[in-house]
């Protein structure tokens, strides 16, 4: 087997996290595929080597089936983080909360959107109207009003998230079904995947969406929540990138303010 060796980490114990991820990940049965783990250290992951060719509809179509059914492979609560060391997202380093939310805009609001929003001004980069729209958000997550189901496969439970579920985060073997790498995994929503997929424009979209709903049907209203779901993201891209990427994220959190 080909090794890929990864060495560029924002922090040692992050090789260690992404190899737990993509681990637990691979535990659910008929869900997607993730890179195969062949050696983890403190720095250095060594993995699979995948060579991505191009996408076809029919590897998406089996691709949003094996998604849903890794995000039913549940996770013990909002924030769980698999292994022993702490989330690493955007070059901040995340633990998991204790005790864990009990429900799912709490667990956003407070771990995913507001420590990249105080970064964020802490830059310049948000303030004023802006700042303030965002805040609202964080109010209405923390007041409930933003909080909604799961896909039926999920049901009551939490999803089993690839974290940062973009297009380059995805790819496709010829031939083969569609392989996940670079993993931030935890529990969360599953929306939360399929709002990155759509975040940069995954290929074939639409063809991973209509057989992810067939496998596990999607909440009323799912696709108007998608900005919502985009809001740690944007957020992150602010903190590492700033430019456009502001006026993004308060377009995205305006729609709930």
């Amino acid at each position: 087997m080909s090794v890929f060796r990864k060495t560029h980490f924002p922090h040692p114990d992050a090789a260690l996290f992404e190899a737990a991820g993509l681990a637990w990940l691979g535990e659910v049965d008929g869900g997607a595929r993730v890179a195969q783990v062949v050696s983890a250290r403190p720095g250095a992951l060594e993995l699979e080597q995948i060579d991505d060719a191009a996408p076809s509809p029919r590897a998406a179509h089996r691709f949003g089936a094996a998604l849903a059914r890794t995000h039913a492979g549940g996770a013990p609560g909002y924030g769980y983080v698999p292994g022993e060391t702490a989330l690493f997202m955007g070059r901040l380093e995340l633990s998991a909360p204790e005790p864990a939310p009990e429900s799912w805009g709490e667990f956003y609001a407070n771990e995913r959107v507001l420590p990249f929003l105080r970064r964020a001004v802490e830059q310049g980069r948000i303030g004023g109207a802006g700042q303030r729209t965002v805040e609202a958000v964080v109010t209405r997550l923390l007041d409930g009003d933003l909080d909604h189901p799961q896909p039926a496969l999920v049901g009551e439970g939490v999803a089993r998230l690839h974290g940062d579920l973009w297009n380059g985060n995805v790819l496709w073997p010829a031939g083969q079904d569609a392989v996940l790498i670079d993993a931030t995994a935890h529990g969360g929503h599953a929306e939360t995947d399929l709002a990155m997929l759509a975040l940069f424009g995954a290929p074939y979209l639409d063809e991973i969406l209509a057989a992810y709903d067939e496998a596990a049907t999607l909440a009323d209203g799912w696709q108007h929540r998608v900005d919502l779901h985009q809001l740690n993201p944007l957020l992150v891209h602010t903190v590492l990138f700033g430019g456009s990427y502001a006026d993004a994220v308060v377009a995205a959190a305006a729609p709930y303010a």
